[in-house]
């Protein structure tokens, strides 16, 4: 089956009020790929690689250019990252803090996300971010909403990694609840620790099928070597993310670190115009 193109994408979202209203074709700069329009924001899609160092130098790398795949290797999948329409960073909880707005602004950015990354064709996994304060906002079915939407398009909710906060990862029940409901829905799901020691409980009351840890804080502590030994026997994929410069990124070389991402990567990101 032919994945359909991001044109037909927002075409079909026509159909649906919400969406339908919001999302459009891209003009100039973002030519080609979907904005969103919320309360007076333009919204734009972003794609920050995870790259896998394991395949570095393979000739088999699909995405990544030859220099990504000599230095870092092949892409395991991209973290979606909401922009303005000018480029720059946008965070939704800087600028309100009503709840059901803040679901219907989550909601729509991650239509967005999915419609410019599965038309355009990209292969991999799309990591999308949720935030603490929208989870306690959803009060059952985590995930039901957004896996029923992206079935109505066409798309495979199985290729999406929702990627859990720390302060949910340190509440094991809660996790445990929302690992199950994500997946029952067919997404995969990724917890951030809060702390290295966490890992020590992740597999109790749920099976992650990624983790990740801030490289920094993994590197300041000196826990790079052990997160990963136990990480491989969980048999858990571990992602360092935050990796800030070439340094932590040559420090992290010294383990058997298989998944990076982070500003040290940033000349290698995706922004709106596409690959």
């Amino acid at each position: 089956m032919i994945a359909p193109t991001v044109q037909q994408l927002v075409s079909r979202a026509s159909d649906y009020p919400f969406p339908g209203a919001r999302i459009v074709m891209g003009e100039g700069a973002s030519s080609g790929t979907a904005i969103a329009y919320y309360e007076g924001f333009c919204l734009a899609s972003a794609y920050e690689p995870i790259f896998d160092v394991t395949t570095r130098g393979l000739p088999q790398s699909l995405t990544a250019s030859v220099e990504s795949a000599e230095r870092f290797g092949d892409e395991l999948g991209f973290q979606a990252l909401t922009l303005t329409g000018d480029g720059a960073s946008f965070d939704p909880f800087a600028q309100m803090d009503d709840d059901p707005r803040l679901v219907e602004l989550d909601r729509l950015s991650r239509a967005l996300h999915a419609f410019n990354f599965f038309g355009a064709q990209r292969p991999g996994l799309l990591f999308l971010r949720v935030h603490e304060r929208l989870l306690k906002s959803v009060k059952y079915d985590h995930g039901k909403h957004f896996s029923s939407v992206l079935i109505e398009f066409g798309l495979n909710p199985a290729r999406i990694v929702i990627e859990l906060p720390a302060a949910a990862v340190a509440h094991r029940t809660f996790l445990g609840y929302l690992v199950k409901s994500y997946q029952r829905y067919g997404f995969k799901v990724a917890g951030n620790l809060p702390n290295a020691g966490q890992i020590m409980s992740v597999s109790d009351m749920a099976r992650l099928d990624f983790i990740k840890m801030d490289a920094g804080a993994a590197l300041r502590d000196s826990v790079v070597k052990p997160l990963v030994g136990y990480a491989h026997r969980l048999k858990i994929p571990l992602i360092f993310s935050h990796v800030a410069d070439e340094a932590q990124f040559e420090a992290l070389q010294q383990f058997d670190v298989s998944f990076v991402q982070g500003p040290a990567f940033e000349a290698h990101a995706i922004g709106p115009g596409g690959i």
